[in-house]
C-alpha cells in the first residue's frame, strides 16, 4: 500500500510519516511538498520505502496525477478552508481514501457535505484526525456509550498543553487558528439545534472523580460533528481549561481583535509571548504523573464528558488518556493522524463516505494502535484510557495511581 503525504515534511506531517513507517513495514510513503528541496532532505533521513516529489496542490492536474498513484492521501496542508475541499474532491474524483487534521469547524462542515459523493466513489474520508479533534472524538464515543442516553457531550483540553514547541519571530499557524476560534462567533449545538455564539463562555463541568471545575468555550469541530452521530444529544460543546490569569489575557486579546484594534496574527504573536513568559510547560507525562494519587485535581489535559441517564437516573461518564505522544503538538497531532492513515491503508475502516472520526472508527481499535506511540507506551486501549463514572465513588487521582502501577 502506498500513502501520499501532502505536506509530509512539515512538523506534524513529518511526525506522522515517521510513525507510519515504524507501524507498518509494508507501507510505502511518498512525501509531497511544494518545497522539493525540503522534501528530498527529509526523505534522506527515512528508510528506502519513502520517496519524495515536488507538488503544488493548487495545480489540479499535478495533484490528481499524484493522488492516482497512491492508495491513501494524508493531508497536512493548511489552511483547510482553502485546501481541504480542494484535496478531498481530487480524492473523490480519483477514488482514493483520505485523512487530514482539519481543526476548523467551517471547512469541516464543507467536507462533510461531500459525504454522498465520496460514498458513490467508494472511498472513506476522515476529517480531523489529530488530538482535538481526533483523540477527543474517540474519547467522546467511549464516554457516551457508558450511558443509556447521553444528552450532553463536552470535549476539552488544557490550554497549556497546546503551547507551540518553538516560538519564532512569526506566530505559528496553530496559534493563529486558535485566535480565530476565540474571536467573532463560533458554531455551537444547544437545545437540539445549531447556533452561533460568542466564544470564551464559562461553563461549570461536573467531572466524575474530580468534581465541579470551570472551563471556557471555543470554536472546534467536535461541537458540530458529535450531534451528527449521536442523535439523542441536545448539547455539544468544545472547551478549554486554564488558569484565571491566562483566561483574562485571552479575553483581553480577543476583545482587541473583535474591536479591530489588532489583527489575529498580531494577537497570536502576543498570546505566544504571554505563554512564553509563564516558563517551560510540563510534558503530558509529567502532567499526568503529577495527578496520580492527588485528591484535588484540575480537569485532565485531554478529555470527553457525557451527561444523561443510566438505569433511569441522571448520570455522567468521562474518559481521558493516561499517556500521550511525545513531541509537543507535532506528536499529539501526528501520532493519531498516523493511526488513522494506517487503519485506512490496512482496510480496517469499512464505512464509505466522509466522516468525522467518531462516525467511522472503532475507539478500541484506535486506542490499541495509538498506545504504543505514547510516552510511556501503552499496550492496549484499556491501558491508555481511563473512564470515570458518576455512579462510582473512586477519585480520579486514585484511579490514575492504580493505572500507572498496573502499567508499570
Amino acid at each position: 500500500m502506498k500513502i501520499l503525504a501532502l505536506g509530509g515534511c512539515g512538523e506534524m506531517g513529518a511526525y506522522a510519516v515517521r510513525a507510519l513507517l515504524d507501524m507498518d513495514k509494508s507501507l510505502e510513503i511518498v512525501v509531497a511538498d511544494r518545497n522539493g528541496d525540503a522534501a528530498e532532505s527529509f526523505v534522506e533521513t527515512l528508510p528506502d520505502r519513502a520517496s519524495w516529489r515536488q507538488l503544488d496542490i493548487s495545480d489540479q492536474a499535478s495533484l490528481e496525477a499524484a493522488v492516482k498513484e497512491a492508495d491513501v492521501v494524508m493531508n497536512t496542508v493548511g489552511p483547510y478552508f482553502r485546501f481541504g475541499v480542494l484535496v478531498l474532491k481530487a480524492c473523490i474524483r480519483c477514488g482514493r481514501d483520505y485523512v487530514d487534521i482539519c481543526d476548523d469547524w467551517e471547512p469541516t462542515l464543507d467536507m462533510l457535505d461531500l459525504n454522498k459523493e465520496a460514498a458513490r466513489a467508494g472511498i472513506t474520508a476522515i476529517v480531523g484526525m489529530g488530538a482535538s479533534p481526533g483523540i477527543s472524538n474517540m474519547l467522546a464515543v467511549k464516554a457516551v456509550k457508558e450511558l443509556d442516553r447521553a444528552v450532553k457531550a463536552y470535549t476539552g483540553w488544557a490550554l497549556d498543553s497546546a503551547r507551540p514547541e518553538n516560538v519564532g519571530k512569526n506566530p505559528s499557524a496553530a496559534t493563529v487558528h486558535g485566535i480565530h476560534q476565540l474571536t467573532g462567533k463560533i458554531r455551537a449545538f444547544e437545545k437540539g439545534r445549531y447556533l452561533d455564539k460568542k466564544p470564551i463562555e464559562r461553563l461549570s463541568l461536573n467531572y466524575p472523580g474530580v468534581g465541579v471545575r470551570n472551563a471556557w468555550t471555543m470554536g472546534h469541530p467536535e461541537a458540530v460533528t458529535l450531534p451528527r452521530y449521536f442523535s439523542a444529544l441536545e448539547l455539544s460543546r468544545n472547551v478549554m481549561v486554564s488558569g484565571r490569569l491566562s483566561i483574562f489575557l485571552i479575553k483581553a486579546i480577543a476583545a482587541l481583535v473583535d474591536a479591530g484594534v489588532i489583527s489575529p496574527e498580531r494577537a497570536a504573536w502576543l498570546a505566544e509571548r504571554a505563554e512564553l513568559a509563564k516558563g517551560e510547560s510540563k510534558s503530558p507525562e509529567a502532567r499526568l504523573s503529577a495527578m496520580a494519587g492527588r485528591k484535588s485535581l484540575a480537569l485532565p489535559p485531554l478529555f470527553a464528558l457525557a451527561q444523561g441517564e443510566k438505569n433511569g437516573r441522571p448520570a455522567s461518564a468521562a474518559c481521558m488518556i493516561t499517556s500521550a505522544p511525545s513531541g509537543g503538538m507535532a506528536g499529539a497531532t501526528g501520532a493519531p493522524l498516523a493511526v488513522g492513515a494506517c487503519l485506512l491503508a490496512q482496510g480496517k475502516v469499512e464505512a464509505k463516505g466522509v466522516f468525522a472520526p467518531e462516525g467511522c472508527l472503532d475507539p478500541e481499535a484506535f486506542f490499541d494502535s495509538l498506545g504504543p506511540l505514547c510516552t510511556p507506551p501503552r499496550k492496549s486501549a484499556d491501558e491508555l484510557t481511563l473512564t470515570t463514572r458518576s455512579w462510582e465513588k473512586a477519585g480520579l487521582g486514585e484511579l490514575l495511581q492504580f493505572k500507572f502501577t498496573a502499567a508499570a
